[in-house]
């Protein structure tokens, strides 16, 4: 006789297949070709946010725009007694000439005058005390701060006369209009305050302006997208308007 394990086992197996049969036949009906071309076209703005959340991700930070030094460090409020050294020492000068009304040239006289009599003093009175002239330290400026400054300043004014340069050989109208209008609001600001307050503005916007840009970066590059979306905007239909007029014009002469 066989053995009852052994035909029991091909029902087994009968059994399973049936069952995997069984759960293989419901399928999901796919869904219809209409709404996936719906989701299609409702993608766009979210690529247009992920691309532009990418390029503000991209832009440089604050501090390597600034030069990644101690003077960034200045800037952004990262070495406080520096900056606060450079803000109060710039509030102070120009108090003092602005408000107080003095001039530079008889303060430094002045100042001189007083150090240059402390020193005879002390050298007389060491003398006649110790018999021997005091040992006045030498003051000397050092040749590489100096070149350091003389080469960024050049480096600077080469960039700027290049810039310039670039500017006048008519090339780009936008930023032909850019430093037009920033050159004629220099001359507006230049008009209302000498050039003593507007160094300590420009000081105190350096001390400012990129916390406040670090600090609601996202935000503000946001917004300037927008700002700069509807400037395009306005330039296209403007530049639509000045060119289908100056199309229409030859027309009329041809007519004529």
């Amino acid at each position: 006789m066989a053995d009852p394990s052994e035909t029991v086992q091909p029902k087994a197996v009968e059994i399973a297949d049936d069952n995997i049969i069984n759960d293989q036949q419901p399928i999901t009906p796919s869904p219809p070709l209409s709404s996936n071309s719906d989701k299609v076209e409702h993608s766009p703005p979210e690529d247009e946010a992920a691309e532009s959340s990418e390029m503000l991700r991209k832009k440089q930070p604050v501090h390597r725009v600034l030069g990644s030094g101690k003077l960034a460090d200045a800037f952004l409020w990262r070495d406080k007694k520096v900056s606060v050294a450079f803000v109060g020492g710039a509030t102070i000068v120009w108090a003092f000439f602005e408000l107080l009304e003095y001039h530079l040239l008889p303060i430094l006289c002045y100042a001189l005058i007083v150090v240059v009599a402390l020193l005879f003093l002390w050298s007389n009175a060491h003398i006649f005390i110790y018999k021997s002239p005091p040992h006045l330290p030498e003051v000397r400026i050092r040749e590489e701060p100096l070149l350091q400054v003389a080469s960024a300043a050049r480096i600077e004014i080469n960039r700027a006369i290049a810039m310039l340069r670039d500017v006048a050989s008519g090339r780009d109208v936008k930023k032909f209009l850019a430093v037009v209008v920033g050159l004629w609001f220099l001359s507006v600001v230049g008009k209302r305050c000498n050039f003593l307050t507007l160094f300590y503005i420009v000081v105190v916007l350096l001390h400012t302006v990129p916390v406040f840009y670090e600090k609601y970066k996202y935000k503000i590059d946001s917004f300037m997208e927008k700002i700069v979306a509807e400037s395009k905007k306005k330039y296209s239909v403007f530049n639509e308007k000045v060119a289908s007029r100056f199309s229409k014009e030859p027309l009329r002469d041809k007519k004529d």
